[in-house]
């Protein structure tokens, strides 16, 4: 005999449990992202909902330097270059930003214009939220205050390591600053020995470190013949990374 009650409770836990592995989804990647790692799953529910998901294709420029700040941005998947071009014409990439990154917050925060362009290098997916909806959450949450001051404070003192950097050092010492600051984003320890699953291209090295593409290609296979590094296509590892630090830092 057809049990209609069975089939409805059996409905109603498969409607239940997806509803649950779609909000599992919604803040999964928001747990990694530094500003909002230590809120509790309620609150993240609440913030997945304030924003919306979009696509980027590879080489889609994001923001656009000078244009209104309105909102808040959180890689979720993907990778973006953070650059300004110079008075020449010449591109300098700031920074690179990785899975769980934001940015987008300065603009926001005192209501000027973006400070740079941001370009997607793959394709990416991103959270976008609104900024009354950002400052909304700075206001009723204020352990996300204090996350993103630690976090800009953080961003600072690296710029400022690296503005030092590559203002006093050498093309190898350039260089090796710049792979430093990417190893630490997204290296891979294990025994001593950093990966870097995917360097980036050598011509975004070259903007990075404020030198050319001739000038890393040369460098990274110096690095490589004394026994620094081994290049295996687009992977990097730095052999000894104490070593290599305590060298270049």
């Amino acid at each position: 005999m057809f049990d209609f009650q069975k089939v409805q409770i059996y409905i109603s836990f498969l409607i239940t449990f997806e509803y649950e592995v779609i909000m599992q989804d919604k803040i999964d990647f928001l747990k990694y992202v530094p500003i909002f790692s230590e809120l509790e799953e309620k609150t993240l529910e609440q913030i997945s909902g304030l924003g919306i998901k979009k696509s980027f294709s590879r080489d889609s420029v994001i923001l656009f330097e000078h244009e209104t700040g309105s909102a808040l941005f959180v890689i979720i998947k993907g990778k973006v270059k953070v650059s300004r071009v110079s008075d020449d014409g010449k591109e300098v990439i700031l920074t690179i930003l990785n899975e769980s990154d934001f940015f987008g917050e300065m603009a926001i925060l005192d209501g000027m214009s973006r400070s740079a362009n941001v370009t997607a290098m793959e394709d990416s997916e991103l959270f976008i939220v609104q900024r009354s909806e950002f400052l909304e959450m700075l206001h009723s949450h204020p352990e996300i205050s204090v996350a993103l001051l630690q976090e800009l404070t953080n961003r600072l003192r690296s710029a400022d390591m690296k503005i030092k950097s590559l203002s006093l050092k050498d093309a190898e010492g350039k260089v090796a600053t710049v792979i430093l600051q990417i190893a630490d984003d997204i290296g891979k320890i294990k025994q001593g020995t950093v990966e870097i699953e995917k360097l980036p291209y050598q011509h975004d090295l070259a903007n990075m470190a404020g030198t050319s593409r001739e000038t890393i290609s040369r460098t990274l296979h110096t690095f490589a013949k004394k026994g620094y590094v081994e290049l295996d296509g687009s992977k990097l590892r730095i052999l000894d990374y104490e070593k290599f630090k305590e060298m270049f830092s």
